[in-house]
C-alpha cells in the first residue's frame, strides 16, 4: 500500500505534509519490521532533502527500538549534520552513542536502559550503580572510542569524573571496625 502511495505521488500532485506523514508511516513500518535495507533505500529515494529530514527527525521522535533508533541517529548524523542546530546534533548523537553503548549490554538487561539511551552518562551512572562493574568497563571503553574528537554535551573528562565518584564512595566505610577481644 505504501509503495502504491509512493507511485500515486508520483504522478498526482500530494500536499507537502501528506508526502511526509505517508513516507514517514513507511519508514516507521520499515524500522517495525526490522528491514534496515529497505528503510535506507526509501530515504535515498525521497528527492526533497528538506522532506527527507523532516521524516527523519520524525520518525527518531517515535521513540522506537533500540535498533531503529540507532539507525536513524546515524542517518541523520551522516547526512543532515550541517542541516541541524547544536542541540539538536547534541541530542541526536547522544543518543546514537547511548544505543551504540546499549548494544555492548547483555540482549536482555537492555530493556532495563532503554529509557535512558539519550542520555549515555545517566546510563553509566545507572549501571554503576547497579553493581554492572563489568557492563561499566564495556560501557567505558565504548564510550572513550565514540567520543574522540566529538562534542555531545558530555566529555572523558566528564565520564572519569563520574568513575571517581563511584569509586571513593565505594572505599567508604559507614561504620568502624572493632577486634573482638576475648
Amino acid at each position: 500500500d505504501y509503495e502504491l502511495c509512493e507511485e500515486w505521488g508520483h504522478l498526482y500532485p500530494v500536499p507537502r505534509e501528506d508526502l511526509i506523514n505517508l513516507h514517514r508511516e513507511h519508514l516507521l513500518h520499515l524500522l517495525e519490521m526490522g528491514d534496515m535495507e529497505k528503510a535506507l533505500q526509501l530515504l535515498q529515494r525521497i528527492e526533497d532533502p528538506g522532506v527527507c529530514l523532516a521524516i527523519s527527525e520524525q520518525s527518531l521522535d517515535q521513540h522506537l527500538n533500540l535498533a531503529a533508533s540507532h539507525f536513524l541517529a546515524d542517518y541523520l548524523t551522516a547526512h543532515f549534520y550541517a542541516s541541524l542546530t547544536t542541540a539538536r546534533r547534541n541530542e541526536i548523537q547522544a543518543l546514537y552513542i547511548g544505543s551504540k553503548v546499549l548494544l555492548t549490554l547483555p540482549e536482555l538487561s537492555r530493556v532495563n536502559y532503554f529509557h535512558l539511551s539519550s542520555r549515555p552518562l545517566l546510563m553509566l551512572e545507572q549501571l554503576l550503580m547497579n553493581m554492572k562493574v563489568d557492563w561499566v568497563a564495556v560501557a567505558v571503553q565504548t564510550l572513550h572510542q565514540l567520543l574522540a574528537g566529538q562534542e555531545i554535551g558530555f566529555t572523558v573528562e566528564d565520564i572519569d569524573n563520574l568513575l571517581s565518584k563511584y569509586a571513593e564512595k565505594a572505599l567508604k566505610f559507614p561504620f568502624t571496625l572493632k577486634e573482638k577481644r576475648s
